[in-house]
């Protein structure tokens, strides 16, 4: 099970693949050890916007009458209290998409339109395009994942 620690919305300044690849990497098979600052979403129970951050200890500021405090809590506060991973859906950093890749990883180039990442996938040179890094990381995976499939 995973105990979801932080919940909100991301930051401007944090790029992720969208949920919808993310939906799509987690049903090619995309393995996944849950560990510390891994982003993940809760499909199907009203919280499609919230992510998900997996943290050893939640802090939140919270306005108090002397100011604002950092407070440091042990578990979050709120009704759901744990979920089975497989319920979970990962958002994989672009780091994290460029190890899941591995080997067949080729090379990733900036294009006028984006990004377009080169694997081999079997014998074969597959190049994807996407207009954002991560996402032409992601498409690359899919390509692998659903060969090995």
């Amino acid at each position: 099970m995973i105990r979801p620690s932080v919940r909100g919305t991301l930051p401007e300044a944090i790029d992720v693949i969208t949920n919808r690849t993310a939906r799509r990497l987690h049903d090619a098979g995309l393995p996944w050890t849950p560990s510390e600052g891994d982003r993940f979403v809760l499909p199907g129970r009203g919280m499609d916007a919230d992510v998900f951050t997996i943290a050893a200890m939640v802090v939140e500021v919270r306005d108090a009458p002397a100011g604002r405090l950092i407070a440091f809590n042990g578990t979050t506060e709120w009704a759901l209290d744990a979920v089975e991973q497989a319920e979970a859906i990962w958002l994989p950093r672009e780091e994290q998409l460029r190890e899941a890749l591995g080997s067949a990883m080729l090379s990733l180039v900036r294009a006028e339109d984006g990004w377009r990442c080169t694997v081999r996938v079997d014998r074969r040179l597959v190049e994807v395009a996407a207009a954002e890094a991560d996402e032409a990381y992601a498409e690359a995976l899919l390509q692998v994942l659903q060969a090995d499939g």
